[in-house]
C-alpha cells in the first residue's frame, strides 16, 4: 500500500512514539462510498477475511451443513475442545478421516489452549490448526462431488475453480492468487471488492448467502472463538457479519448494506480493532439502538503499559 495514511499511533506518557499505516472504506446502506482513508480501490490479500466468502461457495456446490459447523466453515478457530470436535464433525458427515487435512500442523491459535496442550505434552497437528474448519468443508464439498480429495488445495482443482468464480461475482473485480498461510489459494481483492463481497452476504434475505450470514450471527464463537474480539464484536452487533484476516485485515458488514473493511499495512493485528472501532463510531453504530455501545467502544481500547500500569494507548486516527 504505497503512501498509505497514518490510521493509528502508539501514545505513550504523552509522547507519539510509533505509527501504523493502511486504509479503511465504509459503504453507506446503498453500497456507495460512505467515506474511506488511504487507497481502498488497490489490491491486498484480505488472507483469513475470505472464509464466509470461500464457504458461501461450498453452500452453492452441495455443502450441506448445521448452522454451528457452517460458521466453523469460515472460521480461523481458537482450537477449543468444542472447535475440534466440530472440525471432525464436518468430516464425518461424509465419512472422511482428518488425515486427510493438508493444513500444517500447529498449536492452537488460542494462547489457554496452546498451554493446555504444552502442558500435557501435546503436539502440533493438522486438526489444531486454526483452518481446520475450511479445510474439513473443502474435503466435504469434494466428496459430495465426486471430485479427487487428494489435489483439493490444487488452483485447478474443480473446487479451488469454483470459489474463485463465486469470489469474483461478490467482489466484482477480477482475483489475483497467492498461497495463504494453510496452503490453500488466496484470491486478492481491493478494501472496495471486500466491503461488497460482505454486504452481499449480510444483506441476503435468502439463498447459501443469508445461510452464510445466519450461521455467523448465531454462532460466533463457532467463527472465532470464546475469547476473541470477533466474537465480542459479533455479540454486540445485531445483525452484523465479521471476519478477521492476518495482516491486519478485517471486514465486517451489517444487515442494512453498510459495510467496512480495512487493512493496516505493516500487519500489525494489534491495531485493527482500534481502527475497526473508530471507523464504526465515526459511522454512528456504537450508538445505534440494539447495540452495546459499551461492549463495542471497548473492544477498541488496546492500553500501553510501563511497569505494569497503562501509561499510554494505541490511537486511531481516521
Amino acid at each position: 500500500m504505497p503512501n498509505a495514511p497514518v490510521v493509528a499511533e502508539l501514545v505513550r506518557s504523552g509522547f507519539v512514539e510509533g505509527h501504523h499505516r493502511g486504509a479503511v472504506l465504509a459503504l453507506d446502506a446503498t453500497g456507495g462510498t460512505g467515506w474511506s482513508v488511504g487507497g481502498v480501490d488497490e489490491p491486498i490479500l484480505p488472507r483469513s477475511c475470505n472464509k464466509p466468502i470461500q464457504a458461501l461457495a461450498m453452500v452453492r456446490l452441495g455443502l450441506d451443513l448445521p448452522p454451528e459447523l457452517l460458521a466453523l466453515a469460515s472460521a480461523s478457530h481458537s482450537g477449543e475442545p468444542f472447535h475440534l470436535e466440530g472440525v471432525r464433525r464436518i468430516l464425518a458427515t461424509t465419512g472422511l478421516s482428518e488425515e486427510l487435512l493438508q493444513t500444517p500442523p500447529d498449536f492452537p491459535l488460542d494462547d489457554t489452549e496452546r498451554d493446555a496442550v504444552l502442558r500435557s505434552g501435546g503436539e502440533r497437528t493438522s486438526l489444531q490448526m486454526n483452518c481446520s474448519g475450511k479445510h474439513a468443508a473443502m474435503l466435504v464439498t469434494c466428496a459430495i462431488n465426486g471430485w479427487d480429495p487428494v489435489s483439493y488445495l490444487d488452483p485447478d482443482h474443480p473446487l479451488q475453480r469454483a470459489i474463485r468464480t463465486t469470489y469474483e461475482e461478490l467482489t466484482a473485480e477480477p482475483a489475483q492468487q497467492a498461497v495463504d498461510g494453510c496452503g490453500a489459494p488466496l484470491l486478492s481483492a481491493s478494501l472496495a471488492g471486500l466491503a461488497r463481497a460482505f454486504r452481499r452476504i449480510a444483506s441476503a434475505d435468502s439463498g447459501p448467502e443469508r445461510l452464510i450470514a445466519d450461521a455467523i450471527r448465531q454462532h460466533p464463537a463457532w467463527v472465532s472463538g470464546t475469547r476473541r474480539d470477533e466474537r465480542v464484536l459479533l455479540d454486540a452487533i445485531p445483525g452484523a457479519v465479521a471476519k478477521m484476516g492476518a495482516e491486519g485485515c478485517f471486514a465486517l458488514a451489517l444487515a442494512d448494506g453498510r459495510a467496512f473493511a480495512l487493512k493496516v499495512d505493516d500487519g500489525a493485528m494489534r491495531a485493527w480493532p482500534v481502527v475497526l472501532v473508530a471507523a464504526l463510531r465515526r459511522s454512528g453504530v456504537d450508538e445505534e439502538a440494539g447495540v452495546d455501545g459499551e461492549a463495542v467502544r471497548r473492544t477498541g481500547r488496546v492500553p500501553l503499559l510501563g511497569g505494569g500500569r497503562e501509561v499510554g494507548e494505541i490511537r486511531a486516527v481516521l
